[in-house]
């Protein structure tokens, strides 16, 4: 899996969907890309729809249909109805998986 995280300059939200996708990821394979996004018509082309975008093989598993492309600051619900500037870690495990990426292995006990 190719994960591409789409920002703008300055993101706050940078470490924190960094930190929640190596967490989500849980030790499995992944590419990872970082994309600094500076104006409206790089958002159009990537399908950036705020910062941070997340695209997994090219594709936004949190896409809200009719949202324009924009260099503006993104918020993501949450299952617990508070918004934040990143998707929370269940919901990124959620999105790995339904996009091929399998589920993490249980942690095997030392002998």
């Amino acid at each position: 899996m190719h994960i591409t995280v789409l920002t703008i300059p300055d993101c706050p939200n940078v470490p924190v969907i960094l930190s929640r996708i190596a967490t989500a990821l849980a030790g499995r394979a992944a590419s990872l890309e970082l994309v600094e996004v500076t104006d409206q018509d790089q958002a159009a082309r990537w399908g950036m729809t705020g910062s941070p975008t997340i695209l997994l093989d090219g594709a936004d598993p949190f896409a809200v249909p009719g949202t324009s492309p924009s260099i503006s600051c993104r918020l993501y619900p949450g299952t617990d109805g508070r918004v934040e500037g990143a998707p929370s870690t269940p919901d990124l495990r959620q999105a790995f998986q339904a996009a091929g990426l399998p589920p993490a292995s249980p942690a095997k006990p030392t002998p």
